[in-house]
C-alpha cells in the first residue's frame, strides 16, 4: 500500500530551490514565521553533495524547521520522514525528525511524541541522514505513535546543542512506508516464508511448524501447490488453504482452531480423503469432541473403514460426534457385496461359536450368518483363522451339527467394526442418502452409550443400523427417519431392516421407519421403545404383513409405549436361543405394551398385532401387562388382536401368571382380548350346571385359569318362580379347550350372571 499512489496524497513538501516562504522557523502553523529572508538561512543552488540546498545558522537553543503544508494523518498509514543534513562550519550541533500533531479544526493535539531520535554531527562535511516514523499505531519501529486524534502534522526537524554552528540540509523527504508493517498487519504467515515448497515431494513439516509457531493468533496460508508433509502436524492456528497437501495415511494433520469437515476438504481437495483424515484427527484429541460436516454432501465410492483411517488406536471410550451433513453413496466395486458360503459345525455346548469352519479366511468379521436353525440377525463377531472358529452374536436355535452356511457382508457407509471398543459415539443430524447401494452404519463389536439422533438414513440397501457384537449397549436411537429402497415391494418379500441390537438397555424414541421387512430386531433386554411410527403395509389387497418390532430376549424388561404400530405386529420369540424348550429359566414376559395404536389395512383377516412365537415347548407367559391400546382395522376386519405362532411349539397355557390386559379400546376386531374379564351368561332353562364360554376374549388362546367374581344380575329362580339363594361354586379350565367356567349349583335353576375369570395365576 502507498496512499501517494493509490490515493493520489501529497506527501512530499516541495523542494528548498521552490522558496523558503513556506517552511517555518516556528510550528509550522499559518501565520508563524518563515525563513523566507531570514539572516540566518539561505538557499544553496549547488552544494557538491546536496545540490540545492538550505544552509541554516544556529541561533536558538531549539532551532526549527517546519514545512507548513499540512501533511495528513490517516489510520493504518505509516509516514517516514528523511533529512540529510552536514555541519559546514562553528558548533556542531545534533539533529532529529520533529513534527507538530494538529488535530479537528486546526487545534494542536497535546500529548503525543512530536521528537524523532536525536543524532549527533561530529565532523564537518560528514552526511547524516536522520529519519523518523510517524503513524496512528503503536507498532515495533514507529517513533511517533500518534494515535487517531492527530489529522495532519507540520513536518520538518530540530538543531539542538550549542548555537553558532553552520549547517546544510538536503530537501525533506516524507514517504508513505506502511510496507514496512505488512507482515505485522497481514492476518496471515505463508508457510513459503519458512521454506515450504510444494511440488509435492519436499517434506515440508518443518516448515508448516515454523510457520504455525511465528503466527502467533494469525492464520497460517498455505499457498497454491502441493504441499507434502511426511509426518504428524498441529496447528494452533487458523489455516487457509489454497493449495494442498499430501500426507501418508498414518500421519495426522490436526487442525485445533478450525476443525470441521470444509477445512480438511480445502486442504486434501478430495471429499472421501478429508473425512477420513477429519475422523482420524478426532479420535486423536484435537481439543473438539465433535466434528462438524459443514453441511457438506460427501460422495462415497465405497465404504469408510473408520478404524483403519484413524489408524493408531482400537480402542476409545470419550464422547466423539460426528454431526451436520450428508453421505451420499454412489457406485462403485467398494459397494460389492459377494455372499460366501462355508461348512461349519455348531454345538450347543458352545453356543456362540461356528467349528471346523472351511475357509474361514474367506469369511470377514460382520458378516450375516443364515442357514437352517438361525435365527434373524446373527453375526459374525470374531474370526480365529488357526482355530478354524467363528464368534457369533447370538445363539442359533436349531442348528446342531454340520451344515452349509452363508456369510454376507453388507458395505456400511460408516463402518466401525475395526475397533476393539468404541463408547459415547453421537451421530447427529448426518443423513445417509445410501440410494439402494450401500448399508448405513456398523457398531463396533463392544461399546456403549452409541447415540444416533436426528439422522436420517434413506434407501439402504440391506441394514440402516447394525449391531454385530455388543457395542450397543445403552444405545439410544432418538427421532431418526428410515426410509426403505423396498417401498414398491410385497411386504413379505423385503429384506432391509432398519436396525437389530443384541445387548441391553436400548431406547428407540421418536423414530420413523417405513415399509422395510422389519424396523428392529431388539435380542438384549432392558429396552424403552416410545413414540415410533414403523408402517410396513403394501398395496396388495388382504396382504400378508411382517413383523415390525422382533423381541427374542424371552423376559426382556421392555416396555413399549406411545407407539404407532402401522400394517406390522410385535413377535415375541426365543429364536436365539441354543435350547429352545423351557427348563428352569424365566419364560416370556417382563414386558408391558401400553398406549400405542395399532392400525391395519387391506390386510387378511387372520392377522394379529400381538404375536408370541415359542421356537420351544413348555414356554408361558409370566409379567405381560397389555393396557390402554388401540387396536384399528380399516377396509376389512380382522379375527383378533393377538395370537400364539405354533410353527416350532405352542405355549403351556396352564402356567401362566401375572398376565394383564385391559383397558383397551377395539375397532373392526371380531374377538376383543382381555383378562380379567368379566362375560355375561344366561341360561334360560333350568339347568345345575352352567358353562359360561370365555374362549373368544381370552388373551394367546389361554384357558380359563380362574375365577375370581360371580354376581347373579337379577333373580336366579328355579321352576316358574322359586327363588334360588345359594351360590354355585366355580370350576375352571373347563371344557375341552378349558376355556370355560363351569358353575354349579345346589339344585336345577335359570338366570342371569356375570362371571370374571382370568387366564393367569395373579402371582
Amino acid at each position: 500500500m502507498n496512499k501517494a499512489i493509490t490515493d493520489g496524497l501529497q506527501l512530499m513538501p516541495p523542494a528548498f530551490a521552490n522558496g523558503l516562504d513556506v517552511w517555518s522557523s516556528q510550528d509550522g502553523t499559518p501565520g508563524s514565521d518563515t525563513y523566507q529572508n531570514a539572516t540566518n538561512a539561505a538557499f544553496i543552488p549547488a552544494d557538491q553533495d546536496f545540490g540545492g540546498c538550505l544552509e541554516l545558522v544556529k541561533n536558538q537553543s531549539v532551532q526549527k524547521l517546519r514545512y507548513m503544508g499540512e501533511t495528513p494523518i490517516l489510520p493504518g498509514c505509516y509516514l517516514e520522514i528523511r533529512a540529510r543534513v552536514k555541519a559546514v562550519s562553528g558548533n556542531l550541533p545534533a539533529v532529529r525528525i520533529a513534527a507538530w500533531a494538529g488535530g479537528a479544526g486546526g487545534v494542536h493535539v497535546a500529548g503525543v511524541p512530536e521528537t524523532g531520535p536525536s543524532v549527533q554531527l561530529t565532523s564537518y562535511g560528514e552526511i547524516v541522514e536522520v529519519r523518523a516514523i510517524v503513524g496512528t499505531g503503536t507498532r515495533t519501529g514507529v517513533d511517533m505513535p500518534w494515535g487517531t486524534a492527530p489529522l495532519f502534522g507540520h513536518f520538518g526537524l530540530d538543531l539542538t546543542g550549542p548555537n553558532g554552528g553552520v549547517v546544510r540540509i538536503d530537501d525533506i523527504v516524507i514517504e508513505d512506508v506502511t510496507h514496512y508493517f505488512h507482515r505485522k498487519m497481514m492476518d496471515w504467515v505463508d508457510v513459503v516464508d519458512f521454506g515450504a515448497i510444494g511440488d509435492g515431494v519436499t517434506d515440508n513439516t518443518a516448515a508448516f511448524e515454523a510457520a504455525d509457531a511465528a503466527a502467533a493468533g494469525r492464520d497460517v496460508l498455505v499457498p497454491a501447490g502441493s504441499f507434502y508433509l511426511g509426518d504428524h502436524v498441529t496447528f494452533e492456528n487458523r489455516v487457509r488453504f489454497e493449495g494442498n497437501v499430501i500426507m501418508p495415511d498414518a500421519k495426522r494433520l490436526v487442525l485445533t482452531r478450525d476443525f470441521c469437515l470444509d477445512q480438511y476438504i480445502d486442504a486434501f481437495g478430495d471429499e472421501k480423503l478429508a473425512l477420513k483424515k477429519a475422523l482420524q484427527a478426532l479420535f486423536n484429541y484435537t481439543d473438539h469432541d465433535a466434528l462438524d460436516l459443514s453441511g457438506r454432501r460427501i460422495e462415497l465410492d465405497g465404504p469408510i473403514d473408520v478404524q483403519a483411517a484413524v489408524n493408531n488406536k482400537t480402542t476409545f471410550e470419550v464422547r466423539r460426534t460426528i454431526r451436520n451433513g450428508q453421505i451420499n453413496a454412489v457406485a462403485g466395486p467398494g459397494w460389492d457385496v459377494s455372499p460366501v458360503t462355508s461348512q461349519a459345525t455348531y454345538s450347543a455346548s458352545s453356543p456362540k461359536t461356528l467349528s471346523n469352519v472351511v475357509n474361514v479366511a474367506n469369511i470377514e468379521v460382520g458378516s450375516l450368518v443364515s442357514g437352517n436353525g438361525v435365527g434373524r440377525e446373527v453375526y459374525v463377531t470374531a474370526r480365529n483363522v488357526g482355530a478354524q472358529t467363528l464368534t457369533l452374536s447370538r445363539e442359533l436355535h436349531d442348528a446342531v451339527g454340520t451344515q452349509t452356511f452363508t456369510f454376507t457382508r453388507f458395505r456400511y457407509a460408516l463402518d466401525f467394526s475395526g475397533f476393539v471398543k468404541l463408547s459415547k459415539l453421537t451421530l447427529d443430524n448426518v443423513e445417509f442418502l445410501l440410494n439402494g447401494i450401500g448399508s448405513g452404519v456398523l457398531l463396533p463389536p463392544d461399546g456403549q452409550l452409541m447415540h444416533i439422533r436426528d439422522c436420517f438414513f434413506t434407501k439402504p440397501r440391506d441394514r440402516a443400523i447394525t449391531s454385530h457384537g455388543i457395542g450397543c449397549q445403552g444405545m439410544l436411537v432418538d427421532r431418526c427417519r428410515f426410509l426403505s429402497n423396498e417401498q414398491a415391494m410385497r411386504a413379505q418379500d423385503r429384506t432391509s431392516i432398519a436396525l437389530n441390537t443384541n445387548r441391553n438397555d436400548v431406547k428407540l424414541r421418536d423414530n420413523m421407519a417405513s415399509r422395510f421387512a422389519h424396523f428392529a430386531i431388539l435380542a438384549g433386554t432392558g429396552n424403552v421403545i416410545s413414540g415410533n411410527h414403523f408402517f410396513q403395509g403394501d398395496d396388495e389387497t388382504n396382504g400378508l404383513r411382517t413383523a415390525g418390532l422382533i423381541l427374542t430376549a424371552k423376559n426382556m424388561r421392555t416396555t413399549i409405549t406411545g407407539n404407532y404400530v402401522d400394517n406390522c405386529f410385535i413377535e415375541i420369540n426365543n429364536e436365539h436361543d441354543s435350547d429352545p424348550d423351557f427348563a428352569s429359566e424365566l419364560s416370556f414376559g417382563g414386558l408391558t405394551i401400553d398406549g400405542n395404536v395399532f392400525m391395519a389395512s387391506n390386510c387378511a383377516d387372520w392377522f394379529t398385532w400381538i404375536v408370541v412365537k415359542p421356537y420351544g415347548s413348555g414356554h408361558f407367559l409370566h409379567g405381560l401387562h397389555i393396557t390402554g391400546n388401540t387396536f384399528r382395522s380399516i377396509n376389512g376386519s380382522v379375527a383378533r388382536a393377538e395370537s400364539v405362532d405354533t410353527t416350532h411349539a405352542g405355549l403351556d397355557a396352564g402356567r401362566m401368571r401375572n398376565v394383564i390386559v385391559e383397558a383397551n379400546t377395539f375397532n373392526a376386531v371380531t374377538d376383543p382380548f382381555q383378562s380379567p374379564i368379566s362375560i355375561e351368561h344366561q341360561e334360560n332353562s333350568d339347568t345345575q350346571v352352567w358353562n359360561v364360554d370365555f374362549s373368544r376374549h381370552l388373551p394367546f388362546a389361554g384357558y380359563a385359569r380362574n375365577v375370581t367374581a360371580i354376581v347373579p344380575v337379577g333373580q336366579i329362580t328355579a321352576g316358574a318362580s322359586a327363588r334360588v339363594s345359594t351360590m354355585p361354586f366355580a370350576t375352571p379350565r373347563a371344557g375341552a379347550g378349558q376355556n370355560q367356567v363351569q358353575l354349579t349349583w345346589d339344585q336345577p335353576c335359570r338366570g342371569k350372571v356375570m362371571v370374571t375369570a382370568r387366564v393367569d395365576n395373579p402371582i
